[in-house]
């Protein structure tokens, strides 16, 4: 080779080297059961990961029928049977990105594979999708506390990908979101004006506005709704947790009280709070021991 174009060739890597992305472990399937997707220049990539934590579903309290329910649909995929996509949608720190890690900690063994992908990647969605199309696993791809603003187009991939194209989503993937909106979008008050009766008065047709926000919840087939805990079912989370962390005599006369005044002084009652007194409360009495 011409030492000139050598050298011209030597001096173009140097230049592009730096924009493309770091090498990562290739996923094998076989073995990892989790990966998040990143999206770069060049498309995107797969980064095995490992399951964060032993979680498992009898660990949520409060939320059975949001249990069985989504239980029941991710068996039915696993077992190549009919199954939709699911929208999570609820008050936050109820339990829903709890529930789709503990449900990878409980099928896994059943070939449930766990794909999360990050809201601001969602544009390379479809490319993802694409590539798991001939892949023989199954897979649940995740969209975690996923949101968008008016002015926000991103939510056209994901629309694309659940129900938009002419070769529709692979049969062996499915999409889990969680959102704390049930219809992933703000909804404001002028987006009701376009509304109209039809002249007989018997229907009301939503305007353009509307009919467009809903578009995307609406093509998940399983909507779960997740509420805030009464005050027995956040006694009955913080004994739980309480007595998983520590001892079943940590949970004693005084815990309840205390456990009210945590919730008093987080705004609110809900599997993540009752986690977090649990926390607090065990480590203080293991402290205390040490002293």
């Amino acid at each position: 080779m011409d030492t000139q174009l050598a050298q011209r060739l030597l001096a173009l890597l140097d230049r592009v080297e730096p924009w493309l992305p770091e090498p990562r472990p290739v996923v094998d399937w076989s073995r990892d059961v989790a990966a998040l997707w990143q999206r770069h220049a060049l498309g995107g990539q797969l980064v095995p990961v490992p399951p964060r934590d032993a979680l498992s579903l009898d660990d949520l309290v409060g939320v059975e029928r949001q249990k069985r329910e989504l239980l029941a649909n991710t068996r039915a995929f696993l077992r190549g049977l009919p199954a939709n996509h699911a929208l999570l949608w609820g008050s936050r720190g109820s339990g829903k990105s709890s529930m789709v890690h503990a449900l990878l900690n409980t099928l896994a063994d059943e070939g449930l594979r766990l794909i999360q992908v990050d809201r601001h990647d969602l544009a390379g969605l479809p490319l993802l999708v694409e590539q798991l199309r001939h892949e023989p696993a199954r897979f649940v791809v995740y969209c975690d506390d996923l949101s968008f603003e008016g002015s926000d187009d991103a939510y056209k991939a994901l629309k694309s990908v659940l129900d938009g194209t002419l070769t529709g989503p692979p049969e062996n993937v499915l999409i889990y979101a969680t959102s704390n909106r049930r219809h992933l979008m703000p909804e404001h008050m002028s987006d009701n004006q376009q509304s109209h009766l039809t002249p007989d008065g018997e229907e009301l047709h939503h305007g353009d506005a509307v009919e467009e926000k809903i578009s995307l919840s609406d093509r998940f087939g399983l909507w779960l709704a997740f509420h805030p805990f009464n005050r027995e079912t956040y006694l009955d989370t913080c004994r739980h947790w309480v007595e998983r962390l520590g001892q079943p005599q940590d949970w004693d006369e005084e815990a309840p009280v205390a456990a009210t005044r945590f919730a008093t002084m987080r705004g609110g009652r809900s599997g993540r709070c009752a986690y977090q007194f649990a926390l607090d409360w065990v480590g203080a009495r293991r402290l205390a021991e040490q002293a």
